[in-house]
């Protein structure tokens, strides 16, 4: 009786401590499956989706090369409170990393925390979150690019277009009239793009003048909304538009697609992502240009940190810096050199 006692004394701890254990790992254990949590801001960004296929992708060849690989795929639509249920559900799952979207780059507190008592590392990906928010453990990180970088080069185009193309300044004051279509109120890649793309401009020593600008929280339908209730206000003297994402700048093509108005008469339009519909709009002439956000290294970069995460690989070889960023440059695109980023 009192063998048996102690047996079911020894199962009950064994039950509790695997129980507790949650998504904790030693360095001696071994993984044999990988469970990997991703929740996304909004699945249907255009963008986002693209980065996804490439993620898949890389899911898709390690498993052919003999691992275990789980992937739970959420969609927060727009909803920062949805997204804090989805990590908590996660980490409930068994996650052993989870890559996080954000929704509201400034408040990934709960997260965090969740998270940390959990020990299950996050990658944050695409939106960057605040710097000071990223220090508040050791592991979090980030994967995307430098917003800053992409407005400077998309100023670039537009500057060595200017100045090759004397038909862009349609008045010919001699000064260029512009509009910006911004991604969202206060997010950061939004206002450093603009920022960036404008200054880039000036320095370049092209005169501008500012025609307005609109918010269009990356959509496409909302950009044509803006664009052709600027149209239907008489704005004809339109020379140039910067669109913060390549979706943006084609809802601006809708518009002067649908108020018929000649390619030629058109300002020049102007996006960032190189998505697939905005390279075939290069191709097709609608869009002067685009700034070639690396999905596919993006992907990349995601998928085999959150793989070395959730084995517990060494991770100093993926290419951190300050031990917590993974960033990819942008390239610009134009119609001398946009079949190689279709292929």
């Amino acid at each position: 009786m009192k063998l048996k006692r102690i047996i079911i004394v020894v199962l009950i701890l064994s039950l509790m401590s695997a129980l507790f254990s949650g998504c904790n790992f030693s360095k001696d254990d071994t993984v044999t499956q990988i469970k990997i949590g991703v929740t996304l801001y909004d699945q249907y960004d255009t963008y986002l989706g693209q980065l996804m296929d490439s993620f898949n992708e890389f899911v898709t060849e390690s498993r052919k090369n003999g691992n275990d690989i789980i992937v739970s795929v959420y969609d927060a639509s727009n909803s920062q409170t949805k997204q804090n249920d989805q990590v908590k559900e996660m980490i409930e799952a068994g996650c052993q990393v989870i890559c996080v979207n954000l929704v509201d780059r400034t408040d990934p507190s709960i997260i965090i925390d969740m998270a940390r008592k959990a020990e299950v590392p996050i990658i944050f990906f695409n939106r960057e979150l605040v710097e000071s928010d990223l220090m508040q453990w050791e592991k979090l990180y980030y994967v995307g690019a430098d917003a800053f970088e992409s407005g400077i080069m998309q100023g670039e185009l537009a500057a060595e277009a200017i100045k090759r193309d004397k038909r862009i300044d349609k008045n010919g004051d001699g000064v260029i009239q512009y509009l910006v279509i911004e991604g969202e109120a206060g997010h950061q890649d939004a206002i450093l793009r603009t920022e960036y793309a404008v200054d880039t401009l000036i320095e370049a020593g092209i005169k501008v003048d500012k025609e307005g600008s609109a918010i269009a929280n990356w959509s496409r339908e909302q950009a044509q909304a803006k664009v052709a209730q600027y149209i239907n206000e008489g704005g004809e003297d339109l020379e140039v538009i910067f669109a913060n994402n390549d979706d943006m700048a084609l809802g601006a093509i809708d518009a002067y697609k649908k108020a018929n108005i000649e390619l030629t008469k058109r300002p020049v339009i102007y996006g960032i992502d190189g998505t697939r519909e905005g390279l075939q709009a290069l191709v097709s002439g609608n869009m002067a240009g685009t700034v070639y956000n690396d999905k596919e290294g993006q992907a990349k970069a995601l998928y085999e940190l959150a793989y070395d995460l959730a084995t517990h690989t060494d991770i100093s070889d993926v290419g951190l810096t300050d031990a917590k960023y993974i960033r990819l440059p942008y390239t610009k695109v134009t119609i001398e050199n946009v079949y190689d980023y279709l292929k």
